[in-house]
Protein backbone atom coordinates (compact mmCIF):
# COMPACT_ATOMS: atom_id res chain seq x y z
CA UNK A 1 0.00 0.00 0.00
CA UNK A 2 1.29 3.42 -1.33
CA UNK A 3 1.66 6.21 1.50
CA UNK A 4 -0.07 9.36 -0.34
CA UNK A 5 2.13 12.19 -0.21
CA UNK A 6 2.38 16.10 -0.43
CA UNK A 7 5.62 17.85 -0.55
CA UNK A 8 6.28 21.31 0.58
CA UNK A 9 10.05 22.07 -0.93
CA UNK A 10 11.39 24.68 -3.19
CA UNK A 11 14.53 22.93 -3.88
CA UNK A 12 14.74 21.09 -7.04
CA UNK A 13 17.77 19.42 -6.03
CA UNK A 14 16.25 17.97 -2.71
CA UNK A 15 12.86 17.29 -4.72
CA UNK A 16 14.61 15.28 -7.11
CA UNK A 17 16.46 13.13 -4.69
CA UNK A 18 13.67 13.04 -2.19
CA UNK A 19 10.70 11.55 -4.54
CA UNK A 20 13.06 8.38 -5.56
CA UNK A 21 13.70 7.99 -1.99
CA UNK A 22 10.34 8.30 -0.91
CA UNK A 23 8.81 5.85 -3.52
CA UNK A 24 11.79 3.09 -2.46
CA UNK A 25 12.64 3.53 0.74
CA UNK A 26 8.53 3.63 2.54
CA UNK A 27 6.28 2.68 -0.96
CA UNK A 28 5.51 6.58 -0.91
CA UNK A 29 3.86 8.45 -3.58
CA UNK A 30 4.03 11.74 -4.03
CA UNK A 31 0.85 13.31 -5.68
CA UNK A 32 2.41 16.69 -6.17
CA UNK A 33 4.65 19.52 -4.37
CA UNK A 34 4.40 23.32 -4.34
CA UNK A 35 7.11 26.06 -3.87
CA UNK A 36 5.49 28.41 -1.95
CA UNK A 37 3.30 28.56 0.89
CA UNK A 38 0.50 29.91 -1.26
CA UNK A 39 0.62 26.96 -3.37
CA UNK A 40 0.69 24.84 -0.81
CA UNK A 41 -2.10 25.95 0.94
CA UNK A 42 -4.12 26.36 -2.61
CA UNK A 43 -3.28 23.02 -2.96
CA UNK A 44 -4.68 21.76 0.80
CA UNK A 45 -7.56 23.45 0.50
CA UNK A 46 -8.82 21.79 -3.13
CA UNK A 47 -7.70 18.47 -2.10
CA UNK A 48 -8.49 18.14 1.56
CA UNK A 49 -8.97 14.25 1.22
CA UNK A 50 -6.10 13.62 -1.26
CA UNK A 51 -3.34 12.73 1.10
CA UNK A 52 -1.61 11.16 4.08
CA UNK A 53 1.51 12.80 4.35
CA UNK A 54 2.89 16.36 4.35
CA UNK A 55 6.40 17.02 4.48
CA UNK A 56 7.10 20.87 4.85
CA UNK A 57 10.19 22.44 4.54
CA UNK A 58 10.67 25.81 6.42
CA UNK A 59 12.15 28.15 4.07
CA UNK A 60 10.04 28.26 0.60
CA UNK A 61 10.66 30.81 -2.02
CA UNK A 62 7.72 32.69 -0.84
CA UNK A 63 6.09 32.43 2.89
CA UNK A 64 7.34 30.08 5.24
CA UNK A 65 6.63 26.60 5.95
CA UNK A 66 5.61 27.80 9.82
CA UNK A 67 2.25 29.19 7.50
CA UNK A 68 1.73 25.80 5.87
CA UNK A 69 1.55 24.34 9.39
CA UNK A 70 -0.45 26.84 10.60
CA UNK A 71 -3.16 26.77 7.79
CA UNK A 72 -3.63 22.44 7.67
CA UNK A 73 -4.55 22.52 11.58
CA UNK A 74 -8.18 21.27 9.78
CA UNK A 75 -6.33 17.48 8.84
CA UNK A 76 -8.47 14.48 9.50
CA UNK A 77 -7.65 11.39 11.53
CA UNK A 78 -4.63 9.85 9.94
CA UNK A 79 -3.19 12.73 8.27
CA UNK A 80 0.65 13.58 8.98
CA UNK A 81 2.46 16.47 8.58
CA UNK A 82 6.37 16.21 9.24
CA UNK A 83 8.89 19.02 8.89
CA UNK A 84 11.86 17.92 7.26
CA UNK A 85 14.27 21.55 7.48
CA UNK A 86 18.07 22.18 7.29
CA UNK A 87 17.20 24.99 10.09
CA UNK A 88 16.00 22.77 13.15
CA UNK A 89 16.86 24.34 16.56
CA UNK A 90 15.10 23.61 20.23
CA UNK A 91 12.81 26.36 19.42
CA UNK A 92 11.94 26.08 15.59
CA UNK A 93 10.93 22.35 16.95
CA UNK A 94 8.93 23.34 19.85
CA UNK A 95 7.12 26.13 17.45
CA UNK A 96 6.75 23.78 14.83
CA UNK A 97 4.96 20.87 17.36
CA UNK A 98 2.58 24.26 18.54
CA UNK A 99 1.37 24.67 15.42
CA UNK A 100 0.97 21.26 14.49
CA UNK A 101 3.88 19.36 13.49
CA UNK A 102 3.94 15.38 13.72
CA UNK A 103 7.34 15.00 13.54
CA UNK A 104 10.28 17.51 12.99
CA UNK A 105 13.76 16.16 11.90
CA UNK A 106 16.74 17.81 10.19
CA UNK A 107 17.31 17.10 6.64
CA UNK A 108 21.10 16.87 7.36
CA UNK A 109 21.30 14.88 10.34
CA UNK A 110 18.12 13.23 10.50
CA UNK A 111 17.14 11.50 7.12
CA UNK A 112 17.24 7.73 8.67
CA UNK A 113 15.02 8.93 11.38
CA UNK A 114 12.46 10.68 9.04
CA UNK A 115 12.58 7.72 7.28
CA UNK A 116 11.83 5.41 10.10
CA UNK A 117 9.20 7.64 10.71
CA UNK A 118 7.75 7.34 7.68
CA UNK A 119 7.85 3.04 7.86
CA UNK A 120 6.76 2.71 11.44
CA UNK A 121 3.82 5.20 12.25
CA UNK A 122 2.23 5.03 8.95
CA UNK A 123 -1.65 6.35 8.99
CA UNK A 124 -4.57 4.02 8.58
CA UNK A 125 -6.15 3.65 5.73
CA UNK A 126 -3.26 3.67 2.75
CA UNK A 127 -4.24 3.03 -0.77
CA UNK A 128 -3.13 0.31 -3.40
CA UNK A 129 -1.81 2.22 -6.52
Amino acid sequence: MALITFLVEDNKTIRDNLVPALEDLVNGHVVGFAETESEALAWLEAHPDDWQLLIVDLFLKEGSGLGVLSGCGARKAGQRVVVLSNYVTADIRARCKTLGADAVFDKSRDLDAFIDYCNTDRPSGLVPL
